[in-house]
């Protein structure tokens, strides 16, 4: 928003561009955009993003998080979208040094000149401390109107922000689900056991327990009544879908179903978790389609479940 401010006190049109994954929204973007009444192009970049997770160049952070190569995927898609707009430049609101594995000096540059855009590509809040691009060298926008922020401290940005009197702007944490360590071991399991995924499985990490039966199976177990929405809502007619007939308790999803026996301990799980007594057999609905069957099974062994969940 600060980025966006500085540029604009140039006379300079802006057009805002902001990226989507099942680990990321636009949310924030949007909201700013509002705020600062700029047009803002929402960018779905889930296929790229997911080829470029599951290896790398640069490695992950703490947990699944790919910041090099994710930003450098954004700064692509940005440039593309300058070239579809007949835009002069693309700049960005990165601080030097501000975070420490993407945002360092060597990191920008990485980011820029793996993009394929880099000449083009200004940081007009630490414009001052990195080399000269195209656009301030062909007076397209002028260098000496911009900063030379840097490190961790949010000080100067506040005072920024007080004098363009913005009030809704974010707090500094990422709130990407890649950088969070249960979403994270969630989708090490996925990519260790999924060849094949689909989006939804990526939709399908953000809710319930998440137990590892065996190398081909995986159940999700609902935890509260959203979840159990949103559960049914994700299920495809080839899952299998288990609920407690007689009590209250959670949907259980099977993804693409599984065997037999498989679908004995999935059941005993649902039951476990409901409010079936626990010494006495329930019955258990099984939904595959429009296919249903019912199992009368008792509740699953807490230590066992215990060892399964991911």
């Amino acid at each position: 928003m600060l980025a966006v401010k500085i540029v604009q006190e140039q006379g300079i049109e802006v057009q805002g561009v902001a990226f989507e994954t099942p680990f990321f929204s636009a949310d924030r973007a949007l909201e700013a955009c509002k705020e600062m009444d700029i047009p803002l192009a929402v960018l779905d970049i889930t296929r790229e993003h997911l080829v470029m997770l599951r290896a790398p160049r640069y490695g992950y952070g703490r947990n699944m998080n790919p910041c090099i190569d994710c930003h450098i995927l954004m700064l692509k898609k940005a440039g593309e979208r300058m070239e579809s707009e007949n835009a002069d430049f693309i700049f960005t609101g990165e601080v030097l040094g501000q975070r420490p594995m993407s945002q360092g000096k060597q990191s920008l540059h990485v980011v820029a000149k793996r993009s394929g855009y880099q000449e083009y590509t200004v940081r007009p809040l630490s414009a001052g401390l990195l080399p000269e691009t195209k656009p301030e060298m062909e007076g397209k926008i002028d260098r000496r109107k911009l900063l030379n922020i840097q490190g961790r401290s949010r000080k100067r940005q506040i005072e920024l922000a007080d004098r363009y009197q913005m009030t809704g702007y974010a707090k500094p944490a990422g709130g990407c689900l890649l950088t969070d360590p249960g979403f994270a071991k969630r989708l090490r399991d996925l990519f260790a056991h999924d060849s094949g995924l689909e989006i939804r499985d990526l939709k399908l990490l953000k809710v319930g327990r998440h137990l590892r039966l065996n190398d081909k199976t995986k159940i999700i177990v609902g935890r509260k009544k959203m979840e159990n929405m949103v559960i049914e809502k994700l299920s495809q007619d080839r899952d299998i879908v288990i609920r407690t007939s007689d009590f209250p308790g959670p949907t259980v999803l099977v993804p693409y179903a599984c065997e037999k026996e498989d679908l004995q301990l999935a059941a005993g799980i649902c039951v476990l978790y409901s409010d079936a007594p626990g010494d006495i057999k329930t019955l258990a609905e099984c939904r595959t389609g429009g296919a249903v069957s019912h199992l009368d099974i008792l509740p699953a062994k807490k230590e066992v479940v215990q060892r399964l969940i991911i």
